[in-house]
């Protein structure tokens, strides 16, 4: 997709006429700790209690793997998206377009609460129809977790400085992303699938507005 238009603002569009709608598309980068670390405990202690230690470990870390491959999926496949009709091109710019167009926007980095209540919820469900139940905890408990860190890992792509090459070559990769290539790199934690389905980036630098 060819990007026609990056505000380097902290500022963002005002999405939605009624306050509260609008409200609720806006949340601070911790509200996802308070809201999800509970969910993790509770279900990392669940698995420790039904099954061995190293057991649950790796349940946790199978649930940790598939998450960061849900993560791609769903960034490329559904965020970039690009119905033809009014109606889904409205849609998609709530809920990611309006990220690229103003990627600097502190408020609009996490997911909501409204939206990833929804979507954990529908998960859990899924997983529970498949994944055997002395294994569900610990995978789901990996999962979500997953999920914190890709957002609490968006979050300070955007915001925060590094000098550890780790996290400097991280940002590179999502800042390309942005503002050279918007239909490649769309592993955000890790560029490990980005390589397997061949949507690298180049080493470039990216080209800011």
């Amino acid at each position: 997709m060819k990007k026609n238009y990056i505000s380097n603002s902290s500022e963002s569009v005002r999405m939605f006429k009624s306050s509260l709608l609008e409200g609720l598309s806006k949340v601070p980068y911790f509200v996802p700790l308070i809201v999800f670390i509970p969910v993790i405990g509770y279900f990392c202690w669940q698995s420790f209690v039904i099954n061995s230690p190293l057991t649950a470990v790796g349940q946790i870390l199978l649930g940790l793997f598939v998450w960061t491959l849900i993560e791609y999926v769903m960034h490329r496949f559904v965020f970039h998206f690009y119905p033809k009709s009014e109606w889904g091109k409205r849609i998609h710019f709530i809920f990611h377009g309006v990220h690229h167009d103003y990627p600097n926007d502190a408020h609009r980095l996490v997911m909501p609460p409204s939206a990833s209540i929804p979507l954990a919820t529908a998960f859990y469900f899924l997983f529970r129809a498949f994944v055997p139940v002395s294994m569900l905890d610990g995978f789901f408990c990996g999962f979500i977790f997953g999920y914190l860190v890709y957002d609490m890992t968006h979050y300070m792509l955007h915001h925060a400085k590094f000098t550890a090459p780790f996290w400097k070559k991280l940002k590179q990769h999502h800042m390309l992303h942005h503002y050279d290539d918007a239909t490649k790199g769309y592993g955000v934690t890790s560029d490990l699938w980005d390589k397997v389905f061949g949507s690298e980036l180049s080493k470039r630098e990216p080209k800011k507005s």
